[in-house]
């Protein structure tokens, strides 16, 4: 396929940003409110704003972060459900796109698969597929801003179970849910235990005859409220955006305070998880088969349901959670090790996530290739010896939007100091000295499946990824932008 340029291609934009989910429209808005004479583009690659909020359709689609830090931080997230529904969030994201007169700037159907950056002229050659007209083309960007997220929209962790082609029921993957699905009055079986299994399972019990959780291993799963009744008290006595504001820090630091307790006394906290789960499942349940996992708690992400809607459904005898692994699909279920079989009219294969690095994109600097999987990350945004370039990436124990909003920020700190000093060209370099250590520090099946695809983080700062809001809020928003690490040189000049 032959690549062309469009008419306009001499017209360098100043920054262009992949992806109009949450990240990019987050990214558009700062840029706007703190670069405003920067030209900037987003191209995205679907032909809807929301990345994983419109992606995702399986019943009960929602967050399991709270939306008072899931939200933007200058947007009041005014709904009263705390824990949001799917299509809510697709609604604020499309709103402050609205809003701000962000929409305009997106070029949907397009899909970026490659950049190639040239110290010669300070600029990124940007190769775009146009999935609405056909054909490729190459857009010229001074700022390469990835926000992709983390896992293929295209493809999702899909193990492979001895006798799939015997079932002769119908099997489906959350991340592609069909539109024509009945499942009223079905036997369902959803294998998997983490927060999508947890979504769809007490959803789908509200229509199927009875849904069964086949999980491995447990999750620590806990409760919270669907509303936050501080939020809504706050709201009532203080203008939206100050009740807001106080609402967002205080959900930042409980969550904080519960993790930190977690990591410095995880069996106390484990007992504690265990004993609540117990008690809102009653008396005889068998907890510590499953609800009670062999690794410390926030090792792997906690799995919040709203409400308890989990529980309640189990204690209801709506759904049903076995523990045990799986020998072979059958004809009408699926066979256990144990020997047991699950009679099913649908499975559900909630496994996980493919993750994907910089949305598969392929850098090359000067010519070279950039394999991210060998690139330190500076403070957890940046690739060690790639120019002008950031990637929104979130926190693993917190919100996703919080790390993002702080990227966003700093992103445009670096320009502006750039513009301040007549400077083309900024890179954080790779010390000597400084030991690479894994990008995440978790257990969870789709980080250990990608140790080789992500970056790096370093031993000492700017190159630790801390998951921590407010260590990055000093080191991020506050921080010195000509640091050292971060250099700076004019055009055909990389520092």
């Amino acid at each position: 396929m032959s690549i062309t340029s469009p008419p306009d291609s001499e017209n360098i934009i100043d920054v262009l940003i992949v992806g109009a989910g949450l990240s990019g429209i987050g990214a558009a808005w700062h840029l706007q409110k703190h670069c405003p004479r920067k030209r900037y583009a987003i191209l995205e690659a679907r032909d809807a704003i929301g990345g994983t909020w419109d992606l995702f359709r399986y019943p009960g689609i929602r967050s399991d972060s709270d939306m008072y830090t899931l939200g933007y931080a200058f947007k009041p997230w005014t709904n009263p459900k705390a824990i949001a529904d799917g299509p809510s969030i697709r609604a604020y994201i499309r709103e402050t796109a609205e809003e701000a007169g962000i929409t305009r700037h997106i070029r949907f159907r397009q899909k970026v698969t490659g950049a190639s950056w040239s110290s010669a002229d300070a600029c990124w050659t940007v190769i775009v597929e146009d999935l609405a007209g056909g054909g490729r083309y190459t857009l010229r960007a001074r700022f390469l801003y990835s926000c992709s997220g983390y896992y293929s929209y295209e493809e999702a962790y899909r193990p492979d179970f001895p006798g799939e082609a015997d079932f002769q029921g119908r099997l489906v993957l959350p991340q592609f849910w069909p539109d024509d699905l009945d499942y009223s009055g079905k036997r369902v079986v959803v294998i998997g235990s983490g927060a999508t299994a947890v979504t769809v399972v007490p959803s789908m019990a509200a229509q199927a005859a009875h849904v069964t959780m086949l999980q491995r291993s447990p999750s620590y799963v806990v409760t919270r409220p669907g509303e936050d009744r501080i939020a809504q008290g706050l709201r009532r006595i203080l203008p939206a955006r100050i009740a807001y504001s106080l609402t967002r820090w205080k959900n930042v630091l409980v969550g904080m305070f519960f993790f930190r307790l977690a990591r410095k006394r995880p069996e106390p906290v484990k007992r504690h998880i265990v004993k609540l789960a117990a008690k809102q499942l009653g008396d005889g349940y068998d907890v510590a088969t499953h609800f009670t996992p062999d690794y410390k708690p926030w090792d792997q992400r906690v799995c919040a349901v709203p409400d308890g809607d989990l529980f309640r459904a189990i204690r209801r005898g709506k759904v049903s959670v076995v523990t045990d692994h799986i020998e072979r699909f059958t004809p009408d279920g699926i066979l256990l090790r144990s020997g047991r079989t699950l009679a099913a009219d649908i499975v559900v294969v909630a496994t996980g996530l493919q993750l994907r690095v910089l949305g598969g994109v392929a850098l090359t600097v000067d010519g070279d290739p950039v394999r991210p999987n060998e690139a330190m990350a500076y403070k957890g945004m940046m690739l060690s010896d790639v120019p002008n370039f950031a990637m929104a990436f979130g926190y693993t124990n917190a919100s996703w939007t919080l790390k993002a909003d702080l990227t966003a920020g700093y992103v445009c700190r670096l320009l502006q100091y750039m513009d301040r000093h007549a400077k083309a060209i900024a890179v954080p370099r790779r010390e000597a000295g400084v030991a690479p250590q894994p990008f995440l520090n978790f257990t969870s099946g789709y980080v250990r499946r990608a140790q080789n695809l992500l970056p790096r983080q370093g031993s000492r700062a700017p190159w630790q990824v801390y998951q921590n809001y407010l260590q990055d809020l000093l080191t991020i928003r506050f921080g010195r932008i000509a640091d050292g690490v971060m250099r700076f040189g004019a055009k055909g000049n990389l520092p």
